[in-house]
């Protein structure tokens, strides 16, 4: 019977071109994904899946926190218009705690960064 496919090459044969592959391998491998060990020990392992970076500064924090709180409130007003009677109060009573808590982080920018807030009013 006749073979189509030829039989594969002996390893003897390969083997110089091989670990040369193997080696450009490990090149790329090392390049593209650095080892655990290249990355900052000083840092402790989180479980957290989202985190916040340590080196932002406070207004900045407080700049997100009050345009999360904004898109927050317009979400519950808009919800608020669909809901009857009884899910709508508490929907509107969540609305004033994100407003309250709007104002709270309005009066830590102030603090942070008086210049900036007055010079936008």
């Amino acid at each position: 019977m006749y073979k189509v496919t030829p039989n594969p090459p002996d390893v003897s044969k390969a083997a110089p071109a091989d670990t040369r592959f193997q080696a450009a391998a490990q090149r790329a491998i090392h390049h593209y994904l650095p080892q655990p060990e290249a990355a900052t020990t000083n840092e402790k392992p989180s479980s957290n899946l989202f985190s916040v970076s340590p080196n932002i500064d406070t207004e900045t924090l407080l700049a997100n926190a009050a345009e999360n709180l904004a898109s927050a409130n317009q979400m519950a007003a808009n919800l608020a218009f669909d809901l009857d009677e009884p899910h709508r109060a508490i929907l509107l009573g969540i609305q004033q705690l994100i407003d309250l808590s709007a104002l709270l982080i309005d009066r830590a920018q102030e603090h942070v960064a008086p210049a900036a807030c007055t010079a936008i009013a």
